[in-house]
């Protein structure tokens, strides 16, 4: 029975309920208000990813104070200064420029870097996403909306730490702007020296080594203008393709994936993810990294016996050591961001430039970089003996 004093309780319930209800409404309100702003600047909080990585690498071993990295300029200097007369005339043309637009940096510079690279990256993705998650309105959207910020700022931010301590040099070029500025060299001190003391290499052999595979990149690019307009082209497509791809799965939910993946050949499930524009521009693109990576290691041993006499058991050692640093967690991400790939790009590459060399001596080398043409298909690759037949048929 409802007795007068329960009847109060009640109606006091009642009225509590409704301003709780209301004050919960207007908080989801306001929270999903700044969190759609909040997501207004992009996919991803560039600063924060960038701090993210650089806490990680300033944790990492064998890190060096600023004056330090200074102190190896010289170093480089030297080393630039006479290797590339060595290598113009291996390759028989000059290279303008690579002397003086090198830079000695730590980890964190090279996160920095980097962060540069990614987020143009994706700022060509990200424009009409947003639009797409913005049009949801209320606070649910808002709030997922600023998830999905937060969680891909975390994911970039680990890459570039994780990336960060495994990087020894690297040409550095803005792929999307095919008429932009020309590259940089980069030699990231802290790994090179670290990586000079665990395989018992003296640490002006090491940075002359990594000096000579990054400069014959910065021969294969700036000698050649149509290699960046090449993979920028690729690049743009890919990821126009990716945001026509996503809307499309946006529209027609999860049917269509778990359609493709019932539709896979072979256990390829990568394949499933990906459409037959996407595959077809990803081949071409790794054959030409495949071309980049081998050429460089090639003309590295190359001109490195000149100047190195135990070049061959550095390369040793240094294969030995990605070897062992396959397992665990290391080998899962090396495995999902493609570095396992990239090792046999390098092999393979190489093994293809050997081959062009052998079979035709310099007339057939020198035809590798004639243009998107004398690039070579996978069977061609895999059997040098076939592009030779093709392009130096005399």
């Amino acid at each position: 029975m409802l007795t007068a004093t329960r009847i109060g309780r009640l109606d006091r319930s009642w009225r509590a309920g409704l301003l709780v209800g209301a004050a919960v409404g207007i908080a989801g309100g306001y929270l999903g208000r700044r969190a759609e702003r909040a997501s207004r600047p992009g996919l991803v909080d560039w600063r924060r990813a960038e701090s993210i990585a650089a806490s990680r690498l300033r944790r990492a071993p064998g890190a060096l104070t600023p004056a330090e990295i200074a102190a190896a300029g010289p170093a480089y200097a030297a080393i630039m200064d006479r290797i590339v007369p060595l290598l113009e005339v291996r390759l028989g043309q000059p290279l303008p420029g690579v002397v003086e637009r090198h830079e000695v940096i730590d980890r964190a510079g090279w996160a920095a870097a980097s962060r540069v690279t990614f987020e143009a990256l994706l700022q060509r993705l990200e424009a009409p996403l947003l639009d797409q998650l913005r049009a949801r309105r209320g606070a649910v959207a808002g709030l997922a909306t600023l998830a999905n910020r937060f969680l891909t700022t975390q994911q970039v931010g680990f890459l570039l730490g994780y990336l960060g301590t495994r990087v020894l040099g690297q040409y550095d070029v803005a792929l999307l702007a095919a008429e932009g500025p020309p590259g940089r060299l980069l030699f990231v001190e802290e790994n090179i020296r670290l990586v000079a003391a665990q395989l018992g290499v003296p640490l002006d052999r090491m940075r002359l080594w990594i000096a000579l595979h990054e400069t014959t990149h910065a021969f294969e690019f700036e000698a050649h203008p149509w290699l960046r307009a090449y993979l920028a082209e690729r690049l743009e497509r890919q990821l126009a393709s990716f945001l026509e791809e996503a809307d499309g799965l946006r529209v027609e939910g999860l049917g269509r994936l778990l359609r493709r993946i019932r539709d896979v050949r072979g256990g390829d499930l990568l394949g499933a993810f990906l459409t037959a524009e996407q595959r077809r521009l990803l081949a071409e693109t790794q054959l030409l990294m495949s071309l980049l990576e081998g050429f460089s290691d090639w003309v590295m041993d190359d001109v490195g016996r000149q100047v190195l006499p135990d070049i061959d058991g550095i390369r040793e050692r240094f294969e030995a050591r990605r070897g062992a640093r396959r397992r665990g967690l290391d080998r899962l991400v090396s495995r999902l961001i493609g570095l396992d790939l990239k090792l046999e790009q390098y092999h393979k590459g190489e093994r293809f430039v050997a081959g062009v060399h052998a079979l035709g001596g310099e007339p057939a080398l020198a035809r590798l970089w004639d243009g998107p043409a004398s690039l070579p298909s996978q069977a061609e690759l895999d059997d040098p003996r076939l592009w030779v037949a093709r392009m130096t048929p005399a």
